[in-house]
């Protein structure tokens, strides 16, 4: 049976699928992407995700479950789609295929994951650190970033995250995405109530720096409260069943093959 890029045992495959890094920090992940310049601009002159932000998630999410979870031909064929938009992602002063580039949105995806996954699910060992951290580079280099693009390893990966946002210098371009993504329109009524809970948490995450470029305001009482939510769901979400945990990455992945399906036989998919 092919199990894919990896084995169900590998770290990455626990920590990835749960649904949490996608609720809680998926708007985190996407912020610190769009603070990068380069970003921010590729994404205002090619992407409608600001107006049409479940698409765009959708996309993402179903690179990363394909290639983490999906079968090789299935990582195969979502890393292709993926390169293949990126290289109509030009401009002046960037590229989607930019190593550095890609390098920056993995590193996102990574120290997100981190952060949230032992902050309420508990700390990883050493050697489970240095495993899933190895393991995060094939979001990158399916892509085709070279391989040592990406830090050496975990001590290397710190100092490269930490002189980045302390660096970086956002964008009025990316505010106004910014603001578009946490304050939104259009989304369907269901959706509407969780908006002003995901802009808390969202913002609340974001590293001070990220934070202040963004022009966000933070008070030690908004992080108290963030403290106290996230101890409330360490002690609620880890004993949640896994079919509720993993249910966006169960979601994501079967309408990912869906999609396949239809493309190898449309007729088949019409009938």
């Amino acid at each position: 049976m092919d199990e894919g890029l990896f084995q169900d045992t590998a770290v990455i495959r626990r920590v990835a699928g749960e649904g949490l890094l996608l609720l809680a920090g998926g708007g985190r992940a996407t912020l610190l992407q769009i603070a990068h310049p380069g970003v921010a601009q590729g994404v205002n002159d090619h992407s409608s995700f600001a107006e049409r932000p479940l698409d765009r998630l959708r996309t993402t999410m179903s690179y990363v479950y394909g290639v983490l979870y999906g079968t090789r031909a299935e990582a195969e064929a979502i890393s292709r789609a993926v390169s293949a938009m990126h290289s109509k992602v030009t401009g002046p002063g960037y590229s989607a295929n930019d190593p550095d580039l890609m390098v920056w949105v993995n590193a996102t995806l990574y120290d997100t994951a981190m952060v949230l996954y032992q902050r309420v699910l508990g700390p990883l060992t050493e050697n489970e650190q240095d495993e899933c951290y190895r393991q995060y580079s094939v979001l990158a280099t399916s892509i085709g970033c070279p391989e040592g693009m990406w830090p050496a390893d975990r001590a290397t990966f710190e100092r490269y995250f930490e002189h980045t946002i302390t660096t970086l210098q956002v964008s009025d371009v990316a505010r106004r995405i910014a603001n578009t993504l946490l304050w939104p329109e259009g989304l369907p009524v269901p959706l509407r109530p969780a908006v002003p809970l995901n802009r808390f948490v969202t913002v609340g995450l974001l590293p001070e720096p990220i934070r202040a470029g963004y022009g966000f305001p933070w008070s030690e009482r908004r992080d108290k409260l963030l403290n106290r939510g996230l101890t409330a769901t360490t002690a609620i979400y880890p004993r949640l069943p896994d079919r509720l945990r993993f249910a966006a990455k169960d979601l994501y992945l079967g309408n990912l093959r869906k999609r396949l399906a239809r493309r190898r036989n449309p007729l088949a998919a019409r009938g």
